[in-house]
């Protein structure tokens, strides 16, 4: 066959850049971000060579991008070198000169649940973007690793294989990358794509991996980023309450699906905004390009119904920035415009991205200029800027948009719900998390009444630290045998809302990286390096694989009745389908399974909880309710038992408790068909105070 004629110039080049030989290192790593910075410099540390080839300038992703309100969880299982960046933070924040805007003393120490200094551990965990960065590059200085930037990975043809390895990468200036061992630490998991390894884009269904929180969560609503937080319904049309007129901006018309349906959904994007209020260091907030008002209607609708919480998320890093964060139904989150990103070209994703920028962009303009806006929202929104100082080679804008979630490898390990809650062991932990499994919303829809509403944001307690398997970081063997995804790693949607932490990536990387080395050493292929000798290592370093709970843990996280020592079937208040706004809670002296929750508004908006059983035949149960008594309780939550023979609501008293020496109390006997669904739902409808929910129990009678 003739070869074919060379198109362009471009291709041209790139052809003669590709016959050069390759650069040649033990770790290749692709991807800058916080993780691929701690993955080289481990490599180096255990004295291989290693390269980041990156497709950012900046290196450290979110972290270095405006994340510096660090979601931690517990820190004391944050070990390593993850720590270690933490450390080093620390100490730039000990020199006087970093204290540019604001003196140390005036900042102040607060932090997300402990302070944001720690002086006894030496650690610091909010922190501006500009000297996250610092400590990045400090990283690839000091360990020698050479970063090659602005290099593109040749998602189509840039992955050679033979036997079941990768041998080298090209990046799209032509630029080869040969190595024995590969980690993707990229967002994205483009290499992990590239190379044939398996993976899923969305949301799993619930029986995919019989989870209770994956999947569409149609009338779930965890916390206040839902339009059932605002005092009033908001119509979702033009002309409030008249479809004709046409559905307002940024409102899906798609059917939002089936509670616990998959999807290809994948959870909300956003920057975390730096901005100031200092004025030496402020430039007034930008007009975006192509900006458009009636993106942002419903955002008025909701400040109409008297919604005051813009605010909320303006978290304060030292020298007078904050990093700003999503908060409310109509916020930061770009909601329903990044579903193609994960799998997007490189074209099509910048494209995304400048649409993420003029929306946030936009809404900051819209808040502090249009003058439907009240006042003293405006008025609050004129003082803050773009600090000067950051970002300076990118228009004082974040060069990191959020992603919360991309591809998400499927390997020899899936990380679900069921570890992080402990239902089922975690084998071969390298690392550990504790986040509240937290995902954003997905999806903005139209409900049957013509309203408007979010779903998709969930968070459940995960009840403390939870370990990560080194499976979740390894392909399947027969897909690739040298390469690790400590980012992209092997979870489903639900759980990869926890272990996607900046903290948990850096833990991750470093585990990796050591995995990857002693894979070298062996000259073995990364699914048999042996678990003993590198938990040996990775504890020798200073990481977190186990953690023992301390007294204010157990007491924070105590386990109440277990639900299988009971009789009948009891459904508990982690498993009820809920509406409205609900708080989880552990403060009380007693409660069945790992703790209970209570509406958050005390009745100012609806909410309610569905407990579903299925029972195994027809016949009469007794119907038992409990929940933890105490003062501030309603004397009248509402409690309707559906049965076979209909509906029956009763009015109980939560101030008291459920009776005397009793755990639960009987709210009737009543007959079952499994062809009916039985149902009790509690609700706060007129309620006088806080509703709380807890467990429901059906018990055969004879």
């Amino acid at each position: 066959m003739k070869p074919r004629p060379f198109r362009t110039i471009a291709t041209f080049v790139l052809a003669l850049a590709s016959s050069a030989p390759a650069e040649t290192f033990d770790l290749v790593v692709y991807g800058g971000t916080s993780a691929g910075v701690i993955a080289a410099a481990q490599a180096k540390r255990m004295g291989k060579t290693a390269v980041i080839v990156s497709p950012d300038r900046h290196l450290g992703g979110l972290s270095s991008g405006g994340l510096g309100w660090t979601d931690t969880g517990n820190k004391a299982v944050i070990g390593g070198l993850s720590r270690d960046f933490y450390h080093r933070i620390w100490k730039e924040y000990q020199k006087p000169e970093t204290w540019k805007w604001q003196k140390q003393e005036e900042y102040g120490n607060k932090g997300q649940g402990t302070p944001a200094i720690d002086g006894t551990n030496r650690t610091m965990w909010i922190f501006e973007p500009g000297v996250a960065e610092k400590v990045f590059e400090d990283y690839v200085r000091e360990f020698e690793v050479p970063v090659f930037r602005d290099e593109w990975l040749d998602r189509e043809n840039g992955v050679r294989i033979e036997d079941g390895q990768i041998q080298e990468i090209t990046v799209l200036s032509g630029k080869r990358f040969a190595g024995r061992m590969f980690i993707d630490a990229t967002y994205e998991g483009d290499l992990m794509a590239a190379a044939g390894v398996s993976y899923h884009v969305g949301r799993e269904g619930k029986d995919v991996y019989g989870e209770e929180w994956n999947g569409i969560q149609v009338g779930i609503l965890h916390h206040r980023h839902h339009f059932g937080a605002v005092d009033q319904p908001i119509s979702a049309y033009k002309t409030p309450g008249d479809p004709a007129s046409g559905v307002v901006a940024r409102v899906s018309t798609e059917s939002p699906g089936e509670r616990h349906a998959g999807d290809k959904r994948v959870q909300a994007y956003c920057f975390r905004m730096c901005l100031t209020d200092h004025p030496e260091n402020r430039i007034p907030l930008p007009k975006p390009d192509g900006y458009d008002p009636a993106q942002y209607e419903l955002l008025l609708r909701v400040f109409n119904a008297n919604w005051r919480e813009t605010f909320a998320k303006f978290d304060p890093l030292p020298n007078h920035k904050t990093d700003t964060n999503n908060h409310g139904p109509f916020s930061t989150d770009n909601i329903g415009y990044n579903y193609d990103y994960p799998e997007a070209s490189y074209e099509r994703r910048r494209e995304i991205i400048r649409e993420h920028e003029t929306y946030q962009k936009g809404w900051l303009w819209f808040i502090a200029n249009d003058p439907r806006v009240p006042k003293d929202v405006q008025e609050e929104m004129q003082r803050w800027g773009l600090p000067k100082d950051e970002f300076t080679q990118n228009g004082n804008w974040s060069h990191q948009l959020y992603i919360r979630e991309a591809r998400r490898m499927i390997g020899a390990f899936v990380m679900t719900e069921h570890e992080l809650l402990k239902k089922k062991p975690t084998p071969d932990s390298v690392g550990m998390g504790s986040y509240t499994i937290d995902s954003h919303n997905v999806q903005r829809y139209i409900t049957p009444e013509g309203n408007v509403q979010n779903e998709g944001d969930i968070g459940v307690h995960a009840n403390g630290p939870y370990e990560i398997a080194y499976g979740a970081l390894v392909p399947k063997r027969e897909e690739c045998r040298n390469l690790l995804v400590p980012v992209c790693l092997s979870s489903s949607h639900i759980a990869f809302g926890s272990i996607r932490m900046e903290p948990v990536f850096m833990i991750l990387a470093h585990s990796a990286a050591t995995a990857a080395v002693m894979a070298m050493d062996g000259d073995l292929a990364v699914q048999d390096v042996p678990y003993a000798d590198l938990r040996a290592q990775l504890e020798a370093e200073g990481q977190i694989l186990h953690y023992t709970p301390t007294a204010a843990d157990l007491e924070a996280h105590r386990p109440g009745l277990d639900p299988k020592t009971l009789p009948g079937i009891v459904i508990d208040d982690e498993d009820a389908i809920l509406t409205g706004q609900w708080q989880p809670s552990g403060a009380a002296a007693s409660y069945v399974a790992v703790g209970y929750r209570h509406e958050g508004k005390n009745s100012a908006s609806p909410a309610s909880a569905r407990f579903e059983a299925k029972l195994p035949k027809t016949g009469t149960y007794e119907v038992r309710l409990t929940w933890p008594a105490n003062t501030n309780r309603a004397s009248n939550a509402s409690v309707t038992i559906e049965h076979a023979g209909g509906k029956e609501t009763k009015r109980i008293n939560q101030k008291l408790a459920p009776g005397e020496g009793a755990a639960f109390a009987v709210l009737g006997t009543f007959t079952f068909d499994p062809a009916v669904p039985a149902a009790v739902v509690i609700s706060n409808d007129a309620a006088d105070g806080y509703v709380v929910i807890d467990a429901v129990q059906w018990v055969e009678t004879p």
